[in-house]
């Protein structure tokens, strides 16, 4: 085709572009007329324009996809493997679809490997569109920049046309995206890589058009632009159809393959069909980086038209309210960019680029330094001449103050005092497990809430007014910082998860024992210490995830729970209950190096933390005390102190309700010590009734078998509440500590656990308290004791063996002898034997969290799963025919058959509430003969949720001047 039949097609083509379709026939029947020819290639071009969305804008990824939806169609294409194009040998098929196929290819000159895209025939055979492809793919070869895909070559070979690009190994933005909302340091890093790519497409007169997810690969490198296939040179205009005549090409919008999938990054003017330059780009752009930041779509509609009328008319809400640890300013960049007028918006994507680097930087005072990175970062906005003159003048008025002037003496910071109250409705969660924790720097406070009947973590910046929940987090309790403070660890649905604050899906870690009392703490090598069930000790786990592992085997300690690490990452300090469950005056702060079964107690007391300061936090009744600590000794170096007043502690595990961040900021929920339980009634639909025994802390109640007397621990010893004449009777005395008590079945006995020195071991006791305490076994090991045989002869306990973790014994009631019935690797325990005296229902871990099973006694026999997601606390129903266990806060049923063979229904839920759980997978109930009652223990003020947090900013200065360490 000659220069001049170019020419004119070009002129036809561009003249009738600037026309609405309804006067564009018209006048091409005028500037075409006798020019069959002339009119046949203009109408191709201009029908090509409308399809070049798909025929050129479908990335390489996006056709492998559409390849892997269709690998085992026979009418794929013919294959061109093996086959030689041009230079370049066809080694395999990387995607295929209706708009072209994609291939893997050895480039045999540069013996390198790139990407073949053979283009449609209704593209290839049209040599009009063919030469003005080829004449904007020279244009396009020429960008040259690390984060964009080269488009190496152009060719035509025996009737097919190919494009030679960069060949990428890697995952496209949308691919990735939908795996939910980027980190904030990969959207950053992502948004200036694009924007750069965008800058320098742009100074060559080139704008891209189709900027979206599909087009930006993800490599190992960084992020690459690519499709530059449907760019326009800057002196062409924009074909795209106005709105005023959307009906008159209804077949454009709704036609398969069409503006489909691209509509949701184009900006106002490409729907109005009016010119589209640079700034275009800009717009998608600003829809990108709020679509990685969120997770979700800038503008979404139901149909097109509505989601046009979404990017016409609306802004979509602010990243911040959706990820409230975006920065400021990175809401402020995305709103310009998506402005619905052009000259509203950032100007130059070099703009865009700069703002996103200084964002991403950490310099906000005005020194040499920061105007140093200010000439690297931004050289077209300050010139260097400028730079080197401010420098050379900092540096100056820097030496004349070092020498003609003293310092002033550093000013102690201001300490100041704010309350947050949640919104109306909120409550933060239960306090018998960690609601609330500070980010090591002290930016943002997470904590764990309930708003109408979901539970789920929330996110505030300290300088913020408003909260917002975290995203895959239901059910999750206990949140913990990570050392850098961009991701928060948490318990949810029996597991240890991990979530970035800048968004996206919860990673699971590890799977864990039933989340009570839980706490956990993560260290700066990796490693995550934490408690999920007092007694059940001290674990670890890698912050990638694995299995967790016991810091070191428990034996004579009845619980330890809440640990804390020292600077290093090598020690943790943790609460040690010592003998006595129920009276947290007991407790001492126990430390330990990983790695070690030696510990050492330092102080009395629950709840420890280390602050940098040199002291060592802890809590004693309700009350924040601080004691100096030296790090090299690793001992308490003076008397502690009390510092803070009236925080929330649960007095039964000893758990304070506070968090401290490394640069002073204290939060901590009010309250006073969670001391006042009650026994209360539940029937099974969830009533309560509560009994008039005194407010106290109450441990394991149990129903004597003819229903007239609880057996219960309280203030570390047994007592019997007569249900009948309404008083309670201590029946344990001594020096040591009693717990856990069981009626043997006649009701003449009570058995409970004892101590003085050693562990705890099986003991009994005549109930109406004629006679003294009996020694019934004799164990280096903590044993408890948890059911007796309807007939009277035998005992079930757990023993917990640092070989074997728990196990399941049996002990006979005449003769004192014992035999395992459970020995395994896991840990069992619980064990009830049924009415008939034939079956064995227990929990047991080996799954990798608590469920809870039967076996046939004495064995052998098969083995039934009971609960389906998570349970412990198994207790039958008098009749033999229903068992009863816990699932969290949840007291399920499950029908059972025993004969001819034991068959399990399916689990229900009778009631939900907030009653006190088991420590070490004993019942922490009891039911009545008829099952339909059920004896629990119940916080007195639960009725009460708490709802206020308060937060003291620069607490460490009030803690220097009030308990000096002497240093």
């Amino acid at each position: 085709m000659n220069s001049e039949r170019w020419e004119q097609i070009e002129r036809v083509y561009h003249a009738a572009l600037e026309r609405d379709p309804i006067e564009r026939s018209e006048y091409l029947n005028q500037a075409c007329a006798g020019d069959d020819a002339l009119r046949q290639e203009v109408g191709s071009l201009l029908a090509q324009e409308h399809r070049n969305d798909n025929i050129l804008g479908n990335s390489v990824a996006e056709l492998a996809a559409n390849m892997r939806a269709n690998l085992h169609k026979e009418d794929a294409g013919q294959s061109l493997i093996g086959q030689q194009i041009g230079a370049y040998q066809i080694l395999g098929l990387l995607g295929a679809g209706g708009m072209g196929e994609v291939y893997r290819a050895r480039d045999a000159r540069l013996n390198r490997l790139v990407a073949i895209k053979i283009l449609p025939k209704d593209l290839a055979g049209n040599p009009v569109a063919r030469e003005r492809f080829e004449r904007e793919a020279k244009a396009i070869a020429s960008l040259n920049h690390p984060h964009i895909c080269v488009l190496y070559d152009v060719g035509h070979q025996g009737g097919i046309d190919f494009l030679v690009m960069e060949y990428l190994e890697g995952e496209t933005l949308a691919e990735r995206m939908k795996r939910g909302a980027l980190p904030l340091d990969q959207v950053l890093q992502y948004a200036i890589e694009i924007s750069d790519a965008l800058d320098k497409a742009h100074r060559k007169g080139i704008t891209h058009r189709d900027l979206k997810p599909g087009n930006i690969m993800l490599t190992k490198s960084g992020a690459k632009l690519l499709d530059f296939g449907l760019a326009k040179l800057q002196q062409e205009t924009n074909p795209n159809i106005p709105l005023s005549q959307a009906a008159a090409a209804k077949e454009l919008i709704t036609a398969e393959g069409m503006i489909l999938g691209t509509l949701q990054y184009m900006a106002p003017e490409q729907l109005e069909g009016k010119e589209v330059d640079a700034r275009t780009d800009i717009f998608a752009f600003g829809a990108v980086v709020y679509e990685m930041a969120t997770g979700k779509k800038a503008f979404e509609g139901k149909s097109q038209a509505s989601l046009m009328a979404k990017i016409l008319e609306t802004d979509p809400p602010s990243i911040s309210s959706l990820q409230p640890m975006a920065p400021p300013q990175l809401d402020r960049v995305v709103k310009k960019c998506l402005a619905k007028e052009p000259d509203r918006r950032w100007q130059a994507a070099s703009d865009v680029c700069d703002e996103l680097k200084w964002i991403a930087g950490t310099a906000p005072e005005v020194t040499t330094t920061t105007l140093q990175q200010a000439a690297a970062v931004a050289p077209r906005k300050i010139p260097l001449r400028l730079v080197a003159l401010v420098t050379a003048a900092v540096a100056a008025m820097t030496g004349f103050l070092v020498w003609h002037m003293k310092p002033p003496a550093a000013q102690p910071a201001q300490v100041s005092r704010f309350s947050i109250t949640l919104p109306a409705g909120d409550r933060l969660a239960a306090l018998d497990n960690r609601v609330l924790a500070l980010s090591p720097d002290g930016t943002y406070l997470a904590y764990a809430a309930v708003r109408g009947a979901t539970q789920q973590l929330y996110l505030r910046r300290i300088d913020s007014l408003e909260a917002a929940p975290i995203s895959g987090t239901d059910g999750a309790i206990a949140p913990f910082f990570s050392p850098d403070g961009q991701q928060v660890g948490f318990f949810a649905q029996g597991k240890l998860q991990k979530v970035a604050i800048s968004g996206g899906s919860p990673q699971t870690l590890a799977t864990t024992l039933n989340s009570f009392n839980a706490a956990a703490a993560w260290g700066a090598n990796g490693t995550i210490v934490g408690s999920s069930v007092v007694g059940s000790g001290i674990w670890q786990v890698s912050d990638q995830g694995g299995t967790a592992k016991p810091v070191a085997a428990v034996y004579s300690e009845l619980a330890e729970s809440f640990p804390a690490f020292l600077p290093g990452g090598r020690e943790i300090v943790f609460t040690g209950l010592s003998g006595n469950p129920n009276s947290i005056v007991a407790s001492q702060i126990v430390l330990q190096a990983l790695g070690s079964s030696e510990r050492k107690n330092l102080i009395t007391g629950a709840s420890p933390s280390y602050a940098p300061t040199g002291h060592l936090i802890f809590a004693q009744q309700a009350t924040l005390m601080a004691a100096p600590f030296d790090l090299g000794k690793l001992e308490v170096t003076g008397s502690p102190v009390p510092v803070v007043e009236g925080i929330a502690q649960s007095l039964p595990s000893g758990l304070a309700e506070y968090s401290l961040s490394a640069n002073g900021v204290l939060a901590y929920v009010p309250g006073n010590a969670l001391d006042n339980e009650r026994l209360v009634w539940v029937d099974r639909q969830g009533g309560e009734q509560f009994l008039p025994a005194p407010p106290s802390i109450y441990g394991y109640p149990r129903l004597s078998p003819d229903g007239r007397r609880v057996a219960v621990g309280r203030n570390g010893q047994i007592w019997i509440f007569d249900i009948v004449r309404e008083t309670l009777t201590r029946l344990t005395f001594g020096s040591g500590t009693a717990v856990n008590p069981l009626w043997t079945s006649d009701g003449k006995r009570v058995l409970f656990q004892f101590a003085d020195q050693g562990p705890l071991n099986l003991f009994w006791q005549p109930a109406d308290g004629s006679g003294p305490a009996e020694r019934l076994s004799t164990s280096k090991w903590r044993q408890a004791a948890s059911s007796v045989s309807a007939d009277g002869e035998l005992l079930a306990f757990t023993e917990t063996n640092p070989a074997t973790a728990s196990d399941i014994w049996v002990l006979r009631l005449s003769d004192r002898s014992t035999q395992p019935f459970l020995r395994t690797p896991a840990g069992e325990g619980g064990a009830q034997f049924s009415p008939d005296g034939h079956w064995m229902a227990y929990s047991s871990n080996e799954s990798g969290r608590n469920e809870v099973y039967v076996q046939p006694y004495p064995g052998p026999g098969g083995k039934w799963q009971i609960s389906a997601d998570g349970g412990a606390e198994p207790l039958w129903n008098p009749n033999g025919r229903e068992l009863f266990y816990r699932n969290g806060r949840k007291m399920m049923a499950v029908d059972v058959v025993t004969q001819p063979t034991f068959a399990p229904a399916k689990p229900r839920m009778l009631f939900e509430g907030s009653y006190r759980p088991t420590n070490v997978a004993l019942p922490y109930y009891a039911v009545t003969r008829d099952a339909q009652r059920f004896l629990m223990v119940k916080a007195n003020d639960a009725g009460q949720p708490a709802t206020q947090i308060n937060v003291v900013v620069n607490w460490f200065e009030e803690l220097k001047r009030r308990v000096p360490t002497g240093k």
